[in-house]
Order: C-alpha cells, then sequence, then structure tokens
C-alpha cells in the first residue's frame, strides 16, 4: 500500500542507511508515505541508488547526505542538513556502525576513536543537535546495539563499550527528554553475516540451532521494530530484542 505525501509528511533521518537494515529501514518509512534523509559515510554508490529507486515512486521525498560520524565538524554538518531538508524532523534512528574486533593486546586509540564515534559519540551528539526540532513533532529516537552486549564477546571490548554506552544513555535521555520524546533502542540478534563474509551452510546451521525460533533474522525483522517503536508511544527507555529468542539460551 502506497500513501499520499504532502506538506504534512513526516521525515525520518537514518544513520548508515545505504545498505542492510538502514536501508530496509528507508525502504519500510517510504513505503508508508515518509520523507527520508539517507545518510551515508563511505557508500555513495548506495545511497544514489536507494535514493534514486525512492524518487521514482515518490519524487523528492528522498535526500542523501555525507558524514563521517568519527569527525565533530561533520557531526555538525549533518545536523544542520538534517533540520533543513525538509524543514522537520520526526524520528532518528541511530543505526551506522562500525564493527571489527580489537583483541585486547592489539587494541589502539585509533581503534576506540573509530569504534565509538560511529556507536556512541555520533549518535549522542546528534540527538544533542536533533532533539529540539524532533520535540517540536513530539517524535522519536531509536539507538541500534548489539543484543551480544548481555554475554559478552571474546575480542570485541572496545565495540562492547560504545555499544553498551549507546544502550545506556538510551535510558537516560529517555528520562531526560520526556515527555515529548520517546527514546528507545533495538538489539538485532543473528541477522546478517558480518560486512564482506559469507557463512558457510555449516556456519548458519549451528547459528540457527542456537535460536528458538529456528531462523535467522532478516532487515526486514529490525525495520519492523522500528516502525512498532515509533507508533508505540507509550514505550521509552526500552531495549527490544530482536534475535529470535536467542537471547534466553
Amino acid at each position: 500500500m502506497k500513501f499520499l505525501r504532502g506538506s504534512m509528511s513526516k521525515t525520518i533521518l537514518i544513520t548508515g542507511a545505504a545498505k542492510r537494515i538502514g536501508k530496509e529501514i528507508a525502504l519500510t518509512f517510504s513505503n508508508m508515505g515518509w520523507n527520508v534523509i539517507i545518510h551515508y559515510n563511505s557508500s555513495k554508490h548506495d545511497a544514489e541508488k536507494l535514493q534514486n529507486v525512492i524518487n521514482k515512486v515518490s519524487p523528492n521525498s528522498a535526500k542523501i547526505i555525507q558524514a563521517n560520524l568519527d569527525i565533530d565538524e561533520d557531526i555538525d554538518r549533518l545536523i544542520i542538513n538534517s533540520k533543513s531538508m525538509f524543514n522537520s524532523l520526526d524520528v532518528l534512528v541511530n543505526n551506522a556502525s562500525a564493527f571489527y574486533p580489537t583483541p585486547i593486546n592489539n587494541a589502539s586509540l585509533n581503534d576506540w576513536d573509530k569504534l565509538v564515534g560511529s556507536n556512541l559519540k555520533g549518535p549522542l551528539f546528534l540527538i544533542k543537535g536533533l532533539h529540539e526540532i524532533i520535540a517540536n513533532n513530539n517524535g522519536s529516537i531509536i539507538n541500534i546495539t548489539d543484543t551480544n552486549l548481555t554475554k559478552g564477546v571474546a575480542n570485541f571490548s572496545v565495540y562492547a563499550a560504545a555499544k553498551g554506552g549507546l544502550e545506556s544513555i538510551t535510558k537516560s535521555l529517555a528520562r531526560e527528554l520526556a515527555p515529548n520524546i520517546n527514546v528507545n533502542a533495538i538489539a538485532p540478534g543473528a541477522m546478517l553475516e558480518p560486512p564482506d563474509v559469507i557463512w558457510s551452510d555449516e556456519k548458519k546451521a549451528s547459528v540457527i540451532e542456537n535460536i528458538p525460533l529456528k531462523r535467522m533474522g532478516s532487515e526486514k525483522d529490525i525495520a519492523n521494530a522500528v516502525k512498532f517503536l515509533v507508533k508505540a508511544k507509550y514505550i521509552t527507555g526500552q531495549t527490544i530484542k530482536v534475535d529470535g529468542g536467542r537471547s534466553l539460551i
């Protein structure tokens, strides 16, 4: 079902929206009649392709912006441009995420800056810069975290620190920004192989064996959770695990 857009169309900003989960969120909200701001860092071609797909169906409803969330000036530019693109903002989804292992003997300050930049610093300061315009629309902020935080994963301590911080500020900001903004998090489980990695059938089977619902998750599962939280106006400060029940084991 397609929705007609008008001057009162709502607007969503999704960081890391050129591919994978972010792309699916963008398509889902575009199909609901929303304007979509597609943030990307290095995936310009994918962002332009997604913009063209959306604008072919709903002209001028999708715009793209590049920003490196490790860089303070880029964060400031993203804030300014996001406010002016459609002159309104209803939802911010902090989805962009650097992800790679940092064994403790090899972890560096550069790793810290990269992983904390996209996973914690960027989201926090985007919220700082955008919460007033979001509050004008009684909107929502949704942070994408990680269901593995509860158990810990060896060799990913810096990433875990960043995502753990993101989950913590979700609770703090839910209290601070109430009652005008709902702030929640979504913790995906086994969704996709890591970027540039293809799992063998044996690897997939071993992962699925530990999932009560006996299937891998999909980008659509996360997009549906985002859609649910945007509509669920009596939920705030919560982390919704979308992991097929894997965290129960």
